[in-house]
């Protein structure tokens, strides 16, 4: 019963829009606008620098506290690994907006935090470090994915726990396929760049 409860739990919390409704109290409909994205990305693009800040944050934190608290609660790895995809998933398919989310990059940023708090803050510095070079998220995203589950297997960490970062990461990495063919063509746009219209 524990184990079904946290994992509701987590797609819940998963599944709350953030950046939906941060775009909201700006005055702005984010699946309307730039990309049609919930993301931080396309809330920078279209209502700024500050919305997108929170929106990086709120869905950090919504991978982050199922995790974190699923393994305040058991020890069982395979639920907690559970938990954490199960957040993922609510991110990618929200209840609470037809199904139709984001791609998840900071909620899973947050939950592989939780799960190994070193070997996650290391991945969110590169994640960063790729995109404040590139001037591109999905190359920073495509790139941590990539590379998860190598970080999490040679520090050592939990099977449940790496397979977690293959399936995970997988996931992502197949909502950034429309961004993978527009890198590959040169026609991804880059962070900050502003768009008006719907795109996607």
């Amino acid at each position: 019963m524990l184990a079904i409860l946290l994992l509701l739990g987590g797609y819940i919390l998963g599944s709350v829009p953030t950046g939906f409704l941060v775009g909201r109290v700006w005055g702005v409909d984010v699946r309307r606008m730039g990309s049609g994205n919930i993301g931080m990305a396309n809330v920078l693009r279209t209502a700024g620098k500050w919305p997108a800040i929170i929106t990086m944050a709120g869905d950090m934190l919504k991978g982050f506290m199922p995790v974190f608290l699923a393994r305040f609660l058991t020890e069982n790895e395979w639920v907690i690994a559970a938990v954490a995809l199960a957040a993922l998933m609510g991110h990618c398919w929200p209840v609470f907006l037809g199904f139709k989310g984001g791609k998840a990059v900071a909620t899973g940023a947050g939950t592989t935090i939780a799960l190994a708090p070193v070997v996650g803050l290391v991945l969110f510095a590169f994640w960063w470090g790729v995109v404040l070079v590139s001037r591109y998220t999905s190359l920073g995203a495509i790139s941590v994915m990539l590379l998860s589950p190598i970080a999490f297997l040679g520090a050592g960490q939990p099977i449940p726990y790496v397979l977690y970062t293959v399936i995970g990461g997988s996931l992502v990495l197949w909502r950034h396929k429309a961004n993978a063919r527009a890198l590959i063509k040169g026609t991804e746009r880059k962070i900050g760049q502003k768009e008006d219209v719907h795109v996607r």
